[in-house]
């Protein structure tokens, strides 16, 4: 188990070695850590060697030219100018709370950006202010459509964190897919199958090998099949897409760029990298917050105060897992897969730099 101050200097120092600046890799590395303390290390430093060689190859910029392309007093389109999807989400969602604090509510779209790590982080930005986050973000493709053979969606996902008083936030961070790719990647560094209901292989039968995506197979959308609702997970994708990409300029659904540096670019790509969009709602725009959040409170505690099912643990809400595991894995440290280890030891001896874990 590593301290996450550790880790968070041992990824600020790597990125470095590529050129990032100092407070985008702070920035970076804070993003990455918060996925590891929620227990979410699909999108934590398994992610870290993909940022780094994409970095190295050119295909990341690691000083963006951030800018706005079109603004009005509520909203704004943002170019990412291809920067690490951290560092643009960051701008963006501080960005959308300027606007909410002026006009009661602020939307951001984004192009040209990068894979952002967990969608819950930039969500939860919001909760300081008094506010209500919203974002997603589209990704590349490795979902099928319900009834089709063909990877046309992301794990696209959607997060959305609201403020309480003295209970803990409330804060849905979910892919709208079966399940997300890196928890594809944690399996098959441990050797495991996956069940059946999430995965199919390229013809479209049901498969449990957690690799079958370099097979040329496919993730599910949310509910696995069409008699358990698939086709809502596929509404809720092509929702985040069209606003995620159609809206900001970036690429959608099959022409997402591939996240990871060894899966080449597609030719004449006719959008902008990869599309995020934010948004921030002041609850005083609505009601006084102090009063919102007791009935928030309230809210909490009649869900959670649900009687569970026979042979099943008490009823939680939105957020209490992450936020569970996040108490627990900053008193007692951050664990990490042994490959993951590896991986990152054998970046290290390329950069020529000593492996601190």
């Amino acid at each position: 188990m590593y301290p996450p101050e550790k880790l968070t200097r041992f990824i600020e120092e790597l990125l470095k070695k590529q050129q990032v600046p100092e407070l985008d890799a702070c920035t970076a590395a804070r993003v990455l850590i918060a996925a590891e303390l929620r227990d979410i290390p699909s999108h934590g430093l398994l992610r870290l060697p993909d940022y780094l060689r994409l970095l190295k190859e050119g295909r990341i910029k690691p000083i963006p030219k951030i800018r706005v392309l079109h603004q009005t007093p509520s909203t704004a389109l943002v170019d990412g100018d291809n920067g690490l999807g951290m560092v643009v989400s960051v701008k963006a969602m501080e960005l959308a709370m300027e606007k909410a604090e002026k006009a009661g509510s602020g939307w951001v779209a984004v192009q040209n950006s990068n894979h952002y790590g967990i969608a819950g982080y930039y969500a939860m930005m919001a909760l300081e202010k008094d506010m209500i986050g919203f974002c997603m973000t589209n990704a590349n493709p490795l979902v099928a459509p319900t009834f089709s053979s063909d990877r046309l969606l992301g794990t696209n996902p959607i997060a959305v964190a609201v403020p309480a008083d003295r209970e803990p936030p409330v804060v849905a961070d979910f892919a709208t897919s079966s399940i997300a790719r890196g928890k594809l990647d944690v399996l098959h560094k441990k050797g495991l199958p996956i069940k059946e209901g999430f995965v199919q292989d390229k013809e479209g039968n049901p498969s449990t090998d957690p690799s079958v995506l370099t097979q040329g197979g496919a993730i599910l959308p949310l509910g696995g099949s069409r008699e358990h609702g698939s086709h809502k997970g596929y509404c809720m994708a092509s929702v985040v897409d069209i606003l995620s990409a159609v809206l900001s300029g970036a690429n959608f659904g099959p022409f997402v760029p591939p996240s990871v540096a060894y899966l080449p670019l597609k030719p004449n790509l006719p959008g902008k990298g990869t599309g995020h969009f934010f948004g921030a709602l002041r609850i005083d725009a609505f009601q006084p917050a102090s009063n919102f959040k007791v009935e928030m409170d309230r809210w909490i505690k009649t869900f959670r105060e649900a009687s569970p099912a026979k042979g099943q643990p008490e009823v939680m809400v939105p957020g209490d897992p992450e936020r569970i595991a996040e108490e627990k894995n900053k008193k007692n440290g951050i664990g990490l897969l042994e490959k993951v280890k590896i991986e990152l030891e054998q970046i290290c001896k390329e950069e020529n730099i000593p492996f601190p874990l």
